[in-house]
């Protein structure tokens, strides 16, 4: 047998740990090369979305390749050193440490290259499928599969690289020391866990105060938390698994009531060794998942924001103009058209707007008549109102202000037209986009609104003229007044978009853009994310399997004792349960705290709630990790009866 084929035969025999590392792998691999493929793709270029697409995808290998070096060189490190007995007999049979690297160097290649293998095959077998989705988000005419040596080079290039770097260096992981001490392996080391009341104390305090300060977050601290709470809370996590658990179960021990009854004795002791063993495991997948869950959980929200933005921009057109606009005729003329030749139904409100200022608080109000309120009512299907003479209501800036401005009664006079009114209540119905018109805007009765007319000419009171476009099929809309959609954003850029005398906004267009943009970022969100939790499962799978074989003694040793089947499995259950759901649970707690400020962003922002999309997030993140649960028990159970 050559120096190769005992290397390709240590892998094989090992499978069953290098399983979910090999699956890692190849996952991480095919994610990239579907990245790569798009990135490359020729028909996606000189295009906004397209750009951030490329963007997107480009980071999203950015991050994938570095988490992967990571999960990579953490996993080779934990299979090194659950190998220590193997390498100690290699060595006491002769092998000297030079042939060990080159057999570590032999293996992880193999290992490598075959995952990089299978990765890029499976990934251009769904590339298809792949572009296909990618295709209705970005809404792309087409987007068909082609062939290109640049996306298989780069994936090569660099899984390869990162490949032959870790087996380079994987030898440093291989414990040193005595051949003696190597035999004996990495689980006969039974201590009790040494731990510090004083950084036990530290964990819990830390995680305490970030979910305080999480909790209680408002709009003026949440960016200051943003950069404050991850390091604090990453410190406490880190403190709280190798000190704070320990400190508890220690204390736990101590009782006997709780501890000296049935299974207890025996899980709660096995419970310490495998702390012990996988506390800074523990951390990290609690790391990465939290990590996973904010990722596809923030996303999630940015999707909710898209879904809700129809609520909050009821028209399909808004072209306003202000005095002095002599583009005025021109533009809504040419918005007509364009509507008209794509065959768009649609309705325009012309609508006067007249500025005034309050007595009661001194600042400027914008007026509006009921009857041209009550006219776009009657397009939404919505109840008109009646006014009296004297009489107005606040027209609220957004949906969140109508409960406060409705309970106000306020009594002023206008001062430039010198009419005394009292405002009490406030308009039900949104009929505008939020704060299109103003924070501060009443409706006045036809009269009043006259009167203010006729004496705000006289005095040369402010106004403005606001087209609001009716169009129930607002969506196809996003091709509409693109000329002075460019005209403002040039102007914008240049910093002198305050001069132009009309403003204009697309809402079919600003969602076609928010809807692919944020589809797009959650579709390589959920990729990503997916990344991430398969590498934070295999941490759990391989650090259970590389004591598979002393677990097996143990359970052997205890049914020659009389234990039953059904004891069997609650003992397995108690050791299994607190290996995947508790870091799992940090996770969720760690997600759900950051979640409540994340509510306070959006609350600022749009007012949108994003409890739904969050809900069902951490739903499905825990069906998968149960069903994963249940996939590794399993397996656990059968490799531990199964005959020696």
């Amino acid at each position: 047998m050559t120096f190769r084929q005992f290397a390709y035969r240590n892998v094989v025999r090992n499978r069953r740990i290098y399983a979910a590392f090999f699956m890692a792998s190849v996952f991480s691999v095919m994610v990239f090369f579907l990245y790569s493929m798009l990135l490359f793709h020729p028909t996606i270029e000189d295009r906004f979305i397209q750009e951030i697409a490329i963007i997107g995808m480009g980071i999203a290998e950015i991050i994938l390749f570095v988490f992967t070096a990571f999960f990579l060189f953490y996993s080779m490190r934990a299979f090194l050193q659950a190998r220590s007995k193997e390498f100690g007999i290699l060595l006491h049979l002769g092998m000297e440490k030079r042939q060990i690297n080159r057999l570590i160097f032999i293996e992880t290649l193999l290992i490598g290259i075959t995952s990089i293998g299978i990765g890029i095959i499976l990934g251009f077998t769904f590339s298809k499928f792949f572009f296909m989705i990618v295709k209705e988000i970005v809404l792309l005419p087409a987007l068909p599969l082609y062939l290109s040596w640049k996306p298989f080079v780069l994936t090569i290039g660099a899984f390869l690289s990162l490949f032959i770097v870790i087996s380079l260096i994987a030898p440093v992981f291989i414990k040193s020391g005595k051949i003696a001490d190597l035999m004996r392996g990495d689980g006969n080391e039974k201590e009790l866990y040494v731990y510090s009341k004083a950084k036990g104390y530290i964990g819990i305090i830390f995680l305490g105060v970030s979910y305080v300060m999480a909790a209680s977050t408002s709009n003026s601290i949440v960016l200051v938390l943003l950069y404050f709470l991850p390091p604090l809370a990453t410190i406490g996590t880190f403190y709280f698994f190798t000190d704070s658990v320990p400190m508890f179960l220690h204390k736990l021990r101590s009782s006997r009531r709780i501890y000296w009854r049935n299974f207890r004795l025996l899980s709660i002791s096995e419970g310490i060794v495998r702390l012990r063993e996988n506390a800074r495991m523990f951390f990290i997948v609690t790391i990465v998942s939290t990590v996973a869950f904010m990722s596809v959980g923030i996303l999630a929200s940015l999707a909710s924001f898209a879904s809700q933005y129809r609520e909050m921009n009821p028209l399909g057109l808004i072209y306003i103009s202000y005095e002095g606009n002599e583009l005025e005729e021109e533009h809504t003329s040419m918005l007509n058209r364009e509507l008209e030749e794509r065959d768009i139904q649609f309705s325009r409100k012309q609508i006067p707007v007249l500025e005034q200022r309050s007595t009661y608080s001194g600042s400027s109000v914008d007026i509006i008549s009921v009857s041209d309120i009550n006219e776009l009512a009657s397009e939404f299907d919505y109840l008109s109102i009646q006014l009296n003479k004297g009489q107005a209501i606040f027209l609220p800036p957004s949906p969140s202000s109508y409960e406060s401005l409705n309970n106000r009664t306020v009594k002023t006079t206008l001062q430039n037209s010198d009419l005394s009114i009292t405002i009490d209540g406030a308009y039900p119905y949104q009929l505008f986009a939020s704060y299109s018109i103003s924070t501060n805007a009443i409706i006045l009765n036809d009269e009043d609104f006259s009167t203010v007319l006729a004496k705000g000419t006289m005095n040369e009171a402010p106004s403005f003229t606001y087209y609001a476009y009716y169009i129930p099929e607002w969506q196809k809309t996003k091709d509409i007044g693109l000329s002075i959609n460019d005209t403002i954003n040039d102007t914008f850029i240049t910093g002198v978009s305050s001069s132009l005398p009309y403003s204009f906004d697309n809402p079919g267009l600003n969602y076609s853009i928010i809807r692919t943009t944020f589809s797009l970022l959650l579709f390589i969100g959920l990729l990503l994310a997916a990344v991430f939790l398969l590498a934070a499962g295999s941490f759990i799978y391989f650090r259970l399997y590389t004591r598979l074989e002393q677990d097996k003694k143990q359970f052997d040793v205890l049914k020659r004792l009389g234990l039953t089947d059904p004891e069997f499995k609650k003992i397995v259950n108690r050791q299994l349960i607190p290996q995947f759901f508790f870091p799992w649970g940090v996770a969720m707690l760690h997600s759900s705290f950051a979640f409540l400020s994340l509510q306070v962003v959006w609350d600022a922002l749009a007012e949108i709630s994003i409890v739904k999309e969050l809900v069902l997030v951490l739903i499905g993140f825990t069906v998968l990790q149960i069903g994963y649960f249940y996939l590794i028990r399993w397996r656990y159970l059968a490799h531990i009866k199964a005959p020696s």
